[in-house]
């Protein structure tokens, strides 16, 4: 139910400002969060990049900054592991994708040729440094 009002606000939101009720850019990144000490151990982890023991919340964005998807994991869960499942469900649940931005620890390893292979988008990095984007094929309209 909080997905739906969560996609139905951000469709009215786009609409509003003339643009296209779905987005076909997005942008994901995570943030690792301290834990309270009653957070269960099973639900966080330490993120030794950031020094911090908690969780770590991914999300997708839009351009213009409107959620699309919001995963939290355990804090030493690796960006590039859950990237996997991210770009797995965006497929599945925003076929219209073309293109996606995050930042290399979202690309390292095995990624861009999982991708290329499961989700059938190639995956590369652009000309900025530290950035990476996953670009899809536009759907083909028959006229």
């Amino acid at each position: 139910m909080v997905t739906f009002i969560r996609d139905q606000l951000r469709r009215h939101i786009r609409t509003d400002k003339g643009r296209c009720p779905f987005p076909v850019m997005l942008i994901v990144d995570s943030q690792s969060v301290k834990a309270a000490s009653t957070v269960g151990r099973d639900s966080r982890g330490y993120d030794a990049g950031k020094k911090i023991n908690g969780r770590k919340r991914h999300l997708v964005v839009d351009t213009l900054g409107l959620p699309v998807m919001i995963t939290v994991t355990a804090g030493d869960v690796r960006d590039e592991i859950i990237a996997r499942d991210l770009l797995w469900r965006l497929r599945l649940t925003h076929p219209q994708i073309t293109q996606i931005w995050a930042d290399s620890a979202y690309a390292r390893d095995l990624l861009p040729a999982w991708t290329a292979e499961t989700c059938g988008c190639p995956c590369g990095r652009c000309s900025a440094p530290g950035r990476t984007w996953v670009r899809r094929p536009s759907p083909q309209v028959e006229g």
